[in-house]
């Protein structure tokens, strides 16, 4: 049974992917920055009968915090298999960088990019104690170069331009960390959901929860070691 840590998995996406991934046979630890919050949602689950996981509180932009769960989970089960980086918001809407204020950006940047960062340094002792690590950014689709050029990119993605630099900025983290870490055969991958409906977009999203959360799960379980610095959606590969 692997062990899997998911920031940011009392809601959304990262609830339905803990749930479909305690459902696949691993111990699911569900990271939330409101610790009644994240027994809630692990409370729910195990009404369900899915008993293999356990709340635990982490919140991505306080190193202090991230360093207990560390902590914890070195206490509780000494490895970790897999961490998915989930925590994220989207923040107010439209967001045109050209005028969006620093003190909003910086709120972006220090949860969807800085807390992914130091998140994953804090935890990497343990992932280096696995016989198989992955690391899982999620991501999405405006944070792609190849996207956001093209003829085809959708005029209300100005909406989210910082969000997406955000989102870009974690793609240059993946590839960056995977070439550093492909001696040690710790695999680190992005991938994105999907506009899926959650309450970061005011469940404006097109996609379920469920339907969301099928590129992260199917990521997750991949069993190829080779694969390594890419993006992926449901489906197959998404471009840089």
């Amino acid at each position: 049974m692997r062990t899997v840590l998911i920031t940011g998995a009392n809601k959304g996406l990262g609830f339905e992917t803990a749930k479909q991934l305690a459902q696949a046979g691993n111990f699911v630890y569900l990271g939330s920055r409101d610790i009644i919050n994240g027994q809630s949602a692990a409370g729910k689950l195990k009404a369900a009968g899915i008993t293999n996981v356990a709340a635990i509180h982490i919140d991505v932009t306080d190193i202090n915090s991230i360093r207990k769960a560390k902590a914890e989970l070195e206490n509780s089960v000494g490895a970790l298999d897999l961490l998915i980086n989930n925590a994220g918001i989207s923040g107010e809407q439209p967001q045109y960088i050209a005028e969006y204020s620093m003190e909003a950006i910086r709120a972006l940047f220090e949860t969807n990019y800085f807390g992914a960062v130091q998140t994953t340094q804090v935890m990497l002792p343990l992932l280096r104690k696995s016989s198989a690590p992955s690391i899982i950014n999620v991501s999405s689709e405006i944070g792609s170069l190849t996207m956001q050029t093209s003829a085809e990119r959708p005029p209300n993605w100005s909406n989210f331009s910082t969000y997406g630099a955000t989102k870009t900025a974690l793609n240059g983290f993946t590839v960056m960390l995977a070439n550093e870490l492909r001696g040690e055969h710790i695999t680190v991958n992005s991938v994105t959901p999907g506009y899926t409906a959650t309450d970061l977009n005011q469940f404006k999203g097109f996609k379920t929860v469920e339907e969301g959360a099928k590129a992260i799960v199917q990521l997750a379980m991949l069993e190829d070691r080779s694969i390594t610095g890419r993006f992926f959606k449901d489906g197959g590969e998404i471009p840089w």
